[in-house]
């Protein structure tokens, strides 16, 4: 951590907590303004480490403490009292340095809920399109619905696999029409999802929109393994409160920033209310068990938290190169390793789910209510050995979950991990979804065009087949697809559990604001979106900053 200790040094117009999705746009964005300062506070290091740019280093970033928080839920009744690893980017990208790649945007239908539930038209589909083009770069050029030129580098895959073409086949000949661009609206269909690569290399906000530009402005500055402990917040002459400054951990020493016009909190969907929360700005009744002074009664931090959980079925097939046989040998992985070398192509490039497909889990769903990841592969959980024999895994999830869980502070101090708990399956309505979700994974399989491979469903098995049996097994082997959100939702003023207004600034739970103080990333979303969620919350940075900058 490089700072200055006179004042004046340590005073800035903005400051930016968090380098990950949506803080490295962020500054990018503020630091336009050369006659701004703005401090990027980052808990992680610099994004330094190999493994991040490749993009199959997923594998070993992910339970890694040098890019990872390594959190874990509570066990959770809907998993029949399982708990689950939980990653989250801990290191300049932050999310976008370990996860899985996919550009996606989600449906058209999902802003015009925000729109409807904040009360302000700022979110619909039709205003959020120039936002989501005008940092895209994507591969086939610009048109109406996407953008070329900008920081962020969209591509298509550059492998792909004979498992999964006779997928996507066989979901057409269940009814899935074949799409070639999940991103124009609505991503009903099948077909390869476009990823956030580079000539082959991951591409991570830290290299788009930090190194290229921030690195080099004179009005920025950088703390790295630096953790913000609380917010200050001060009550002005009039009452009113202000957001002022930050407190923060250089791991030797406790620092204080001050900033002039605003804190921006890009902690993410975990990190963002575990903040809030140790400052004071949370339900009262949990800073008063820990001791933290009451700054704002805010029932709504820490609640409402969605994410997709996805159900990994696993086939067994003959007759078709998959991953598994391929890294099986060490002949095997050297083969990758040089194709990857000379070519920057093969497995070593891939994301982790190559094929997907958008559908509905019964017919009387108005959108398609299901996601499919399909991998050229099979194994336990991310980071385990890949099994023996060949295989692909069919992962479905409900993009549009009823369950609803919390992120609550157990201390008042700031190294210890929040509670997380996403309360999965908690309703009947995600129960029925799930058993319908592997009864769609099994009518796609059992088409034609998969026949020749002899797909034998190994997880979860024929022999469960009722709703109660299916969920129940839903239970036992379903997993996070890593997309929490929601924990700090903006929303309308009579809404009692929004955090925000639909600008993104935090209330004081009096009817105002607290000046000087935005959430700013996924926990911001009142609903999940219908796909993956690291694209939408850049295009949240990208309309936030432009409030910021005019005065919004």
């Amino acid at each position: 951590m490089s700072k200055s200790d006179s004042d004046s040094e340590s005073t800035f117009d903005y400051i930016v907590i968090g380098g990950g999705t949506a803080g490295a746009l962020m500054c990018n964005r503020l630091t336009r303004q050369a006659q701004k300062r703005t401090l990027l506070i980052e808990a992680g290091r610099r994004d330094d480490y190999h493994w991040i740019h490749i993009p199959v280093g997923y594998l070993y970033c992910i339970g890694n403490p040098r890019t990872d928080w390594l959190y874990n839920t509570e066990p959770n009744p809907g998993l029949n009292g399982r708990a689950l690893r939980y990653p989250r980017g801990k290191t300049l990208g932050g999310s976008s340095s370990i996860n899985g790649m996919i550009y996606m945007r989600g449906q058209a239908r999902d802003y015009d809920q925000w729109a409807a539930l904040t009360g302000d038209d700022a979110w619909r589909w039709s205003e959020v399109l120039p936002a989501f083009k005008k940092h895209e770069d994507h591969y086939l050029g610009a048109d109406e619905m996407h953008g070329a030129g900008g920081e962020w580098r969209v591509e298509k895959q550059r492998l792909r696999w004979d498992i999964l073409d006779a997928f996507a086949l066989a979901a057409q000949e269940a009814g899935i029409p074949h799409s070639s661009d999940f991103n124009r609206g609505s991503n009903e269909g099948v077909g390869y999802f476009q990823v956030n690569q580079k000539n082959g290399w991951r591409w991570n906000t830290a290299k788009a929109f930090l190194r290229p530009v921030c690195y080099g402005r004179p009005n920025f500055e950088m703390w790295t393994n630096a953790q913000v402990t609380r917010l200050i917040v001060e009550t002005q002459a009039d009452g009113s409160q202000r957001c002022t400054g930050v407190e923060v951990w250089d791991g030797r020493d406790m620092v204080t920033a001050h900033a002039t016009q605003e804190v921006v909190l890009c902690g993410g969907a975990i990190g963002s209310p575990q903040i809030l929360q140790l400052s004071g700005i949370g339900p009262a009744e949990l800073s008063r068990q820990h001791g933290i002074p009451v700054v704002a009664d805010l029932p709504g931090v820490g609640a409402n938290l969605q994410d997709h959980l996805q159900i990994r079925a696993v086939f067994k097939i003959e007759g078709a190169p998959t991953l598994n046989v391929l890294a099986s040998s060490l002949l095997g992985k050297a083969k990758i390793g040089l194709e990857y070398a000379l070519k920057r192509t093969g497995p070593m490039s891939m994301a982790p789910s190559q094929l997907g497909a958008f559908t509905r889990s019964s017919p009387e769903h108005e959108w398609p209510n299901l996601e499919y990841h399909v991998q050229p592969l099979s194994l336990d959980a991310f980071g385990d050995p890949l099994h023996a024999f060949p295989a692909f895994t069919a992962s479905v999830c409900n993009l549009n979950p009823t369950s609803r869980g919390t992120v609550r502070i157990k201390s008042a101090r700031f190294g210890d991990a929040p509670a997380i708990a996403p309360n999965y399956l908690s309703t009947a309505e995600d129960r029925q979804v799930a058993a319908d979700s592997l009864r769609v994974t099994r009518r796609i399989v059992a088409q034609p065009a998969l026949a020749q491979y002899k797909p034998e469903e190994w997880k979860p098995g024929l022999q469960y087949q009722t709703d109660e049996e299916l969920a129940r097994l839903a239970g036992d082997i379903a997993t996070t697809i890593f997309h929490p959100v929601g924990t700090a939702k903006m929303g309308a003023d009579h809404d009692p559990m929004a955090v925000l207004d639909s600008h993104l600034r935090v209330r004081d739970g009096k009817g105002g604001l607290i000046a000087g103080l935005r959430v700013v990333d996924a926990s911001a979303m009142p609903t999940i979106t219908s796909g993956n969620t690291n694209s939408p919350t850049l295009m949240m940075a990208e309309r936030a900053a432009e409030w910021i900058v005019r005065g919004d």
